[in-house]
């Protein structure tokens, strides 16, 4: 038992959790040399690929992680979601998530958590020892609490997240020096924190990762432009990686994950426009921008990425489809979706995911009726404008994937087969010894 476990008054275990947003196993796995401090973690402990939940955004993938319940227990389905009998929207923050959080069952155990960067955690909690908001934060100025904690964050130069405009750039060159500064002045907090060895269970997440795979994927890839930019930042990651590790006390516990994987870009698809040209979707007006701009007649919607809702009697307030038809419609819909095919001719989708396999819990009157898993190289997006037409492309290259999240956990005895999202949370809680019932997950303990 070291010094700071005595002052602590107990010997309980710890654990480290670093989230390594956006990125796929297959990337760090089959470039060991590349990339030696997760290549050593998967030799001396356990390391594989994991699923993402449905829909896999990291909106609605965060909130499953921090919680192991699906969107039906934790109200988030995505970046927007539809405010129950309108047709209202929101974008859900860290107080739309109804289910609770691991830190919250820490603390509730008497012990302290360090909280830095999780998105949809805004506003910052005051119950946690420290915390500070990440990805939807308007700014750190009121994303950091205690106070003093905020302040240290200036002081280092912390900032939540890079400037994605930047990536909008032909010449990426301003994206990516914002990109290692912004991971630069990540470590240095995280490496701050860690080092103060006065929490239980300290959760970090690097988001940086996610913004440099959507700009620059592709040329990762297939031998483009800026792939060995792309590979010295993940380089640099993986030494802080490795500092952060070496950091860490012997009681301690390091979880690596991400929230979803990623592959390459090759078509935004608009399914609202392609909804509209079906005739599934009409508008009252021409130029559309929201929700609240469909006709009467419509059939369906979407939101990103890829949820589709009837219009159904009874739950929207314009209601087309009575409840007697919701099967017969949904069917249809289901079909068509499976049949959907790009310019060349591929089908766009994958498989379709029905509301009832994916979602259920006390928030599940929001849930999408059919989420649509696309093909790698099809983006699915929403829109309400159909000014690009149902194929685009932009600047982005590269789009989320829901196989090839990676997990890599410092723990030899972990068995990293059929993982999802949902077992990393009653993970923590065993590996910390803190008690839980098991029937309150959708997922299990790996270890």
């Amino acid at each position: 038992m070291g010094l700071f476990d005595r002052l602590r008054g107990n010997g309980s275990p710890r654990v480290a959790f670093v989230g390594i947003d956006g990125v796929p196993y297959s990337l760090l796995a089959s470039n060991p040399e590349e990339f030696p401090t997760f290549a050593t973690l998967a030799e001396e402990g356990s390391a594989g690929e994991i699923s993402s939940i449905v829909p896999p955004e990291s909106s609605a993938c965060w909130p499953a992680l921090t919680t192991g319940m699906n969107p039906g227990e934790t109200g988030v389905y995505g970046f927007q979601d539809r405010e129950v009998g309108t047709y209202d929207t929101y974008v859900p923050m860290g107080r739309e998530v109804q289910a609770e959080r691991v830190w919250d069952r820490v603390a509730t155990e008497g012990r302290a958590a360090t909280v830095m960067n999780v998105p949809v955690t805004f506003p910052p909690q005051r119950d946690v020892k420290r915390m500070v908001s990440g990805f939807l934060s308007p700014g750190l100025e009121n994303a950091a609490l205690p106070e003093s904690f905020r302040a240290e964050l200036d002081s280092m130069g912390y900032r939540i997240d890079v400037d994605p405009k930047l990536g909008h750039e032909e010449d990426k060159t301003a994206f990516l020096e914002d990109a290692h500064e912004v991971v630069d002045a990540r470590f240095e907090a995280f490496s701050r924190y860690i080092e103060a060895d006065d929490w239980d269970l300290f959760f970090g997440v690097f988001m940086t990762t996610d913004r440099v795979n959507h700009f620059l994927f592709r040329d990762y890839e297939r031998d483009g432009k800026y792939r060995e930019e792309f590979l010295e930042f993940y380089r640099k990651l993986d030494e802080y990686v490795g500092r952060l590790r070496e950091a860490l006390p012997e009681d301690v516990t390091l979880i690596l994950a991400s929230d979803h994987g990623f592959t390459s870009l090759e078509y935004e698809v608009h399914c609202n426009e392609w909804l509209r040209e079906e005739g599934w979707l009409a508008f009252d007006t021409d130029e559309p921008t929201e929700l609240n701009d469909i006709a009467d007649d419509t059939r369906a919607y979407s939101f990103i990425p890829g949820r589709f809702y009837l219009n159904l009697e009874g739950r929207e307030p314009r209601g087309s489809v009575p409840e007697s038809a919701y099967d017969e419609v949904r069917d249809e819909l289901e079909a068509r979706l499976l049949e959907f095919e790009a310019p060349n001719g591929e089908r766009v989708i994958d498989r379709v995911v029905r509301k009832e396999a994916a979602f259920r819990g006390d928030h599940d009157e929001i849930a999408p009726d059919l989420v649509a898993i696309p093909r790698e190289g099809y983006d699915l997006k929403a829109g309400f404008s159909g000014e690009n037409g149902v194929f685009d492309t932009g600047p982005r290259n590269g789009m989320h994937s829901f196989e090839d999240a990676a997990l890599f956990i410092d723990e030899p005895s972990a068995t990293i087969e059929d993982v999802d999202l949902y077992d990393l949370a009653p993970t923590i809680l065993e590996l910390m010894d803190v008690e839980y019932s098991r029937g309150e997950f959708d997922g299990a303990s790996i270890v």
